[in-house]
């Protein structure tokens, strides 16, 4: 039986300072990095909502979700932003997929296979590739939301790895893909000019 599909964020609330502009709008394809994203995105998930960085306004119709906690303490305030907005709405959903917003090559099967593990209704499932974990791709219950509130309340506590090794977490493998350019990691992010470059290398020839 298929798992039906969760909604998702898009982690955006970081500074782009690497980039020297916000990385959403730079373009990419046809369109922006955003479009891009979203396209990749909307056939694995049942809704799509932003969270921004404060001054971000982008040129799409998307939810914002912006961060609960002030400051811009990371993803983690993204995360449980997402969480609470979820929880808010009363979709009888039980668990939040968030992806990053500088990474356009995630996989087609991302949500499949993170939900295929996600048995423990307290565990969270997160990608990894390349002898590393991505946790911002990650599939987050519901019920985590006060036990997160709580741990990021306190300054010392932005780290992504210290607070799954607080609850259950499956990190589920992909391999790099062939390309004609080289070898794709499904999960390279877009820091640096350099890297945007990059990445619109391997859009040209992605199997």
């Amino acid at each position: 039986m298929t798992a039906p599909r969760p909604p998702a964020l898009i982690l955006a609330g970081g500074r782009s300072s690497r980039m020297g502009s916000d990385k959403l709008l730079l373009p990419f394809g046809k369109g922006t990095l955003l479009a891009h994203i979203l396209a990749r995105l909307a056939p694995q998930v049942s809704d799509i909502a932003l969270n921004p960085s404060p001054d971000l306004t982008p040129a799409h119709d998307i939810r914002l979700v912006p961060d609960t906690v002030p400051g811009q303490p990371g993803p983690l305030a993204g995360v449980l932003a997402g969480l609470r907005d979820l929880a808010e709405r009363a979709t009888g959903e039980t668990h939040l997929l968030t992806v990053p917003s500088d990474v356009p090559f995630f996989p087609s099967d991302l949500v499949a296979r993170l939900q295929e593990p996600a048995r423990d209704p307290n565990g969270i499932t997160i990608a990894a590739s390349d002898g590393r974990t991505h946790p911002v791709f990650g599939l987050w219950p519901v019920a985590l939301a006060d036990d997160l509130e709580d741990w990021i309340r306190e300054p010392q506590n932005r780290r992504m790895s210290a607070f799954l090794a607080r609850h259950p977490t499956v990190a589920v493998p992909w391999d790099l893909v062939e390309t004609p350019v080289g070898m794709l990691d499904p999960f390279m992010n877009v820091n640096t000019p350099a890297d945007i470059d990059e990445a619109r290398r391997f859009l040209e020839v992605e199997p």
